[in-house]
């Protein structure tokens, strides 16, 4: 089954994981192109300046400190590179101009035959047209019990909201937010972990879940899981009063 992979090159998390996904295809799958979209953590496109101020202005001076000294150091560290995690893995990287639902970027995604679109932490909206590309459909990662916390950072979202459980789903992309139906959903305890543990622990899981799912697609004989938009709840980003509101809760960012 030959996948392409539509993510973007975080620097924080998705190196390793994915580098972990990859390893761990079954024979009957590979990976064969990566569409790697610019990083955008607040769900649109905006000038490095512009997320340096609204990180600072909303999350405040520890939190932009210590994710801006895991950022430098990032570039500093080769395993923290996605483009370097594909390299490795002689993972060609698919140019696409502006959005990926024009046509000549439908094309470019084309001529790599794929049965399957994977995405993780893809920050565009999907048209129909990519949607159908491949023949096995598109799924995505979200790191919540969709159909609960459909949106951006989920994570931040059910800690703020003091939730004694989260998970992972993965789904089949449709024209909607994080509303597909669910192939594969784990559930996890929060516990006391902070945001930053929790996202490092979705997103292996996640990993694991997207490798259940190729699975599932392969054999062909799999339920999928509803995801009802009469119980849906979504966040968008946070707000200063939201993070404030998450602190007196007693809740930890790392």
């Amino acid at each position: 089954m030959r996948i392409i992979l539509l993510t973007q090159d975080d620097p924080f998390y998705l190196a390793q994981n994915l580098d972990f996904l990859i390893k761990n295809l079954p024979p009957h799958s590979e990976v064969v192109a990566t569409v790697l979209f610019d990083v955008s953590p607040f769900g649109k496109r905006e000038t490095f300046s512009e997320k340096m101020k609204k990180t600072y202005d909303i999350f405040g001076f520890g939190f932009f400190l210590h994710y801006g000294f895991k950022f430098v150091t990032s570039k500093f560290n080769a395993n923290k590179s996605v483009k370097n995690v594909l390299a490795k893995h002689n993972i060609p990287l698919v140019q696409i101009e502006g959005n990926i639902n024009k046509a000549e970027n439908l094309d470019r995604l084309r001529a790599y035959s794929p049965d399957l679109l994977i995405s993780v932490a893809g920050n565009q909206i999907f048209k129909m047209p990519l949607i159908t590309l491949a023949p096995k459909g598109c799924l995505n990662l979200h790191t919540a019990l969709l159909p609960k916390y459909r949106g951006l950072m989920p994570s931040f979202w059910v800690l703020k909201n003091n939730e004694k459980h989260t998970g992972v789903s993965v789904f089949f992309v449709d024209e909607g937010i994080d509303s597909g139906e669910i192939l594969v959903q784990k559930k996890v305890e929060i516990g006391n972990r902070s945001q930053e543990e929790l996202i490092t622990f979705t997103k292996q899981l996640g990993m694991e879940c997207i490798l259940e799912s190729v699975e599932k697609i392969h054999l062909g004989n799999y339920e999928l899981i509803p995801n009802p938009e009469e119980e849906k709840t979504y966040f968008s980003f946070p707000t200063k009063e939201d993070v404030k509101a998450f602190f007196e809760s007693g809740k930890r960012f790392y």
